[in-house]
């Protein structure tokens, strides 16, 4: 992937006012600004993962569709990975173990059309080593859902990707 400076605020899409919907003679709205999608480096997207707390997890169980939850999360720069804590015996917990995964973060603006998305795409694995959960537990991730969650997954990624949709420069269509 190549680098592109696409924006310096990590909080979400590129702050260009949308351009104004007008109405020509006969009535009819004119043709909004065109736009354009940037490929994200693999920095940019590992700064957005770190920068953000709540995305979508996927995961592969073999059988039938993919199932998709949201979590909110950590991303462990000394891991690379993003990391997020599950309740014992779960169903949710049970179908991490080993489980192929996508995890999915996004920022968008309805109003200009604009946005961005990083997937991470890799493989999900309790972590059991007990200085890693030590550690884990002093980066301060309190779980959203209710109910005891003492047991950490983490994402190691195969892949990470991403794009950000950003209106054209003036003149394009």
């Amino acid at each position: 992937m190549q680098d592109h400076d696409v924006s310096a605020d990590p909080s979400g899409p590129e702050e260009r006012p949308a351009a104004p919907s007008q109405s020509s003679a006969a009535g009819a709205p004119e043709r909004r600004r065109g736009s354009e999608i940037l490929e994200l480096s693999r920095e940019e997207c590992l700064r957005l993962l770190a920068s953000h707390s709540f995305g979508r997890l996927a995961v592969n169980t073999g059988k039938g569709p993919p199932v998709i939850r949201p979590v909110n999360y950590v991303f462990d720069t000394a891991s690379q990975s993003v990391v997020f804590r599950t309740a014992p015996d779960s169903k949710f917990h049970v179908l991490l173990r080993s489980a192929d995964a996508a995890f999915e973060i996004d920022g968008i603006d309805e109003g200009s059309r604009t946005g961005w998305s990083v997937i991470m795409q890799g493989v999900t694995d309790e972590v059991r080593n007990p200085n890693e959960v030590g550690r884990l537990d002093g980066l301060g991730l309190e779980p959203w859902a209710p109910g005891h969650k003492p047991h950490w997954v983490h994402i190691r990624a195969w892949t990470v990707s991403g794009r950000r949709i950003v209106l054209a420069a003036s003149g394009a269509t």
